[in-house]
C-alpha cells in the first residue's frame, strides 16, 4: 500500500484536478451515513461514502429548493459577505504537489488554479490555459496562456513558472504524489538522475506559450500536466537539484493563483479565506470563505447555521430531514469513485480464481450497499463509475447473489466441507480474515457477511479498527484476507485502473491487463479507448484481483442563500466556487 492512506474522521469538499493524477491511492470504506465527505483524490482520506451511482435512481432525482427561508437560523441570516464550509483539519501543507492529506488539497484548490480543468463529462476545458495544441504523433502538448494572469503577489504568471512546475516534480529527491513524474517526458529521467541541466522535453517558446513533449503517447498528459502551477520566483528562489526541503518552509505561507488568498489557519479551528483580487475569473463574489475544522456533528452544525454546506448519503431518511429544515438546497450528486474489497493474493487459498469468484457469488452485496442504505447505491462490478464515458455492463458478469453458485466453485477449487461445516483443503480450514473501519456501514457488512460466509462453508474472522492508521499497517503486514476500500474520484477511465498495473496489489501481474492499459492511453480517440477499456473490464470482472462492491449515492445540502452553487462528478464544487454568492436573508 502507498503512502497517500490517512484517516478520514469526517468531511468533505472541494475538487480538484488531483484526482486524475492520483487514483492508485485508496479510501477506507464508508464509515457514517450521516458525515459528509471529501471529495479529493490526492492522498485521499477514508470517506462517508465510497462512490455513487446515478442520481435519478436514488429519493432525490432533481435538485430541490429550500421551501421555507424563515427558517434560517438567525447565525446564518447574519452573514453577509462570508460562507462557512466544515472540513476535517488540515495538516497545514498548503503547497501543492506536498500535501500531507486529502483536507490540505482542499484548501489548495482555493489557491491555486490549474491550466486545464475537466466538464460534466470529465473531458477537458481551458482554465488558466486558453487553448492547447496536440501535435498530430501525439507526442507534444503546447498550452497556451491567458494574457495578464497573476499570482496572488500581483507578480505576473508565465510560461516559465509551468515549466519550472514541472521541473519540480523530477527533481530527484521529490517524493510527493504527483504522478507527472510517472510521464515518459522526454528528459525527465536524465534529470532525475543528475545527467542534465534541464529536461530536454520541456520548451518555453514565449511569455505565454510553453510545450511539453513525450516519449510515447498518454491520453491522460493534457489533464495531468495541466494542473496547479507554483511560482518559480517564490517557490523557485531557494531551488537547488536534489534539496526540496526548503519547500516545507514555505507551506504556511502560500502565494497563489486561485480564487482565493490564506488569511489565517488556526489548526483545529479553521483556516481563513480572503477573496484574490488578482484572480484571473476576477474577484469572487463573496469576500470571505471560512473552513470550519473543530470537531462536532455535521447535522448538528448545519441545522444550526453554523456551516453553510454539509454532504451526506442519499438515504431516504438523510432526504427527508434535509427537506425538513426548509432553509436548506438539496442537489444530488454522483462522484467518479467505486468500493471494492481488496484480496490478499498472496495467500494461498484466494490465489484461485474460483474461490474469489465464490466469494463475489456468495456475498449479498445488494443488501449491503443498497439495501441496507435505503437505495442510496448500487453494486459495483467492474473498476468503473456508472457515469464515466467508458463504463459498460456489455460482457459483464453481476455476480447476483447465489449461494449454491458459491458453493460449486467452491467445491470444484477443492474445498470441501469438513467439521463443523467449515470447508478445508489439504488439511486447512477456509478462513477469511476481514479488515474494516469502525462505523455503521461496517456493522452491516460483517452481519450480512457472517451469516453469508457461514452458508458457504466458510469461517468468518472481522477485525474492526477505530483507528485507520492501524488498519493500514495491518493490512501493510499482509494479515489479512478482505479488506474495505474505496477509490477516490477518478477523472479518466485509467484513473481507476492504475493499481492494477503499478504493483499496487501484490500478488498480481497480468501482461495482458498491462499492455491494455499501455494501448488505452496510447490513443485519445474516445471511441477506441472504449473498445480498449471494455476489455479490460472483461478481463478484471472475470479474474477478481479484487472484489468489486458499490457505487454511493449522496447529496450536498447548503443554505438556500447560497447563488451559483454547481457541483461536477469529477472536480466537485471547485468550478463554481469563485461564484458563490448570497442572497439578501429574508
Amino acid at each position: 500500500m502507498k503512502k497517500g492512506v490517512y484517516l478520514l474522521t469526517s468531511l468533505l469538499i472541494v475538487g480538484s484536478l488531483l484526482l486524475s493524477a492520483c487514483s492508485d491511492q485508496k479510501e477506507a470504506a464508508p464509515s457514517s451515513t450521516n458525515t459528509t465527505q471529501t471529495e479529493q483524490g490526492s492522498k485521499d482520506q477514508p470517506t462517508a461514502t465510497p462512490a455513487a451511482s446515478p442520481a435519478g435512481e436514488s429519493g432525490l432525482s432533481a435538485p430541490y429548493d429550500a421551501a421555507d427561508m424563515s427558517k434560517l437560523p438567525a447565525v446564518a441570516k447574519q452573514r453577509t459577505d462570508t460562507i462557512i464550509v466544515g472540513l476535517t483539519d488540515p495538516s497545514g501543507a498548503f503547497t501543492p504537489y506536498f500535501i500531507q492529506s486529502g483536507y490540505d488539497a482542499n484548501v489548495n484548490s482555493l489557491l491555486f488554479s490549474s491550466l486545464v480543468t475537466v466538464d460534466e463529462k470529465g473531458l477537458p476545458i481551458p482554465d488558466m490555459a486558453e487553448k492547447w495544441d496536440v501535435s498530430d504523433d501525439q507526442l507534444t502538448y503546447t498550452y497556451h496562456l491567458r494574457k495578464d494572469l497573476k499570482f496572488s503577489d500581483g507578480s505576473p504568471m508565465t510560461a516559465d513558472d509551468v515549466a519550472f512546475t514541472w521541473t519540480l516534480l523530477f527533481d530527484k529527491s521529490y517524493d510527493g504524489d504527483s504522478m507527472i513524474p510517472t510521464l515518459p517526458v522526454k528528459g525527465g529521467q536524465a534529470y532525475k538522475e543528475g545527467k542534465a541541466q534541464s529536461i530536454e522535453g520541456i520548451k518555453v517558446i514565449d511569455p505565454l506559450t510553453v510545450s511539453v513533449t513525450l516519449e510515447k503517447p498518454n491520453a491522460t498528459a493534457l489533464v495531468m500536466l495541466g494542473d496547479k502551477v507554483l511560482s518559480k520566483a517564490y517557490y523557485g528562489k531557494d531551488y537547488k537539484f536534489g534539496q526540496l526541503e526548503y519547500i516545507k518552509k514555505l507551506h504556511s505561507n502560500p502565494v497563489g493563483n486561485g480564487p482565493y488568498k490564506l488569511e489565517k489557519f488556526i489548526p483545529g479551528q479553521e483556516v481563513r479565506f480572503v477573496a484574490n483580487e488578482n484572480y484571473f475569473k476576477g474577484k469572487p463574489k463573496t469576500e470571505h470563505f471560512i473552513y470550519k475544522t473543530s470537531e462536532g456533528d455535521t447535522w448538528q452544525y448545519l441545522e444550526t447555521g453554523e456551516v453553510d454546506y454539509a454532504s451526506f448519503s442519499a438515504t431516504t431518511e438523510n432526504i427527508d430531514k434535509l427537506k425538513s429544515l426548509g432553509f436548506v438546497n438539496i442537489i444530488p450528486y454522483t462522484p467518479s469513485t467505486y468500493g471494492y474489497l481488496q484480496v490478499n493474493l498472496e495467500h494461498e487459498a484466494l490465489k484461485d480464481k474460483k474461490v474469489r469468484q465464490a466469494l463475489a457469488y456468495g456475498l449479498d452485496r445488494q443488501s449491503i450497499y443498497v439495501d441496507a442504505n435505503q437505495g442510496a447505491g448500487a453494486v459495483a462490478n467492474i473498476p468503473s463509475s456508472p457515469i464515466s464515458w467508458a463504463y459498460t455492463e456489455d460482457g459483464i458478469n453481476p455476480y447476483k447473489f447465489d449461494t449454491e453458485k458459491a458453493k460449486q466453485l467452491l467445491d470444484e477449487a477443492g474445498w470441501k466441507e469438513g467439521a463443523g461445516g467449515i470447508r478445508e483443503k489439504d488439511g486447512k480450514q477456509l478462513v477469511i480474515h476481514y479488515l474494516g473501519s469502525k462505523s455503521k456501514q461496517t456493522d452491516i457488512f460483517i452481519a450480512v457477511a457472517k451469516e453469508n460466509f457461514q452458508a458457504m462453508g466458510v469461517k468468518f474472522e472481522p477485525e474492526v479498527f477505530a483507528d485507520f492508521n492501524s488498519l493500514v499497517s495491518k493490512v501493510e503486514g499482509g494479515d489479512y484476507d478482505l479488506v474495505s476500500f474505496s477509490t477516490p474520484m477518478l477523472t479518466d477511465p485509467s484513473d481507476g485502473l492504475v493499481q492494477f498495473v503499478d504493483g499496487e496489489i501484490k500478488g498480481y501481474d497480468n501482461p495482458k491487463v498491462k499492455e491494455l492499459y499501455d494501448k488505452g492511453l496510447a490513443t485519445s480517440d474516445i471511441e477506441e479507448r472504449k473498445k480498449v477499456y471494455k476489455e479490460i473490464f472483461q478481463l478484471l470482472n472475470d479474474e477478481l484481483p479484487i472484489i468489486f462492491t458499490s457505487y454511493k449515492k449522496t447529496v450536498y445540502g447548503y443554505n438556500g442563500r447560497i447563488e451559483n452553487l454547481a457541483v461536477s462528478p469529477f472536480v466537485g464544487l471547485a468550478n463554481s466556487l469563485p461564484d458563490w454568492s448570497l442572497k439578501p436573508a429574508q
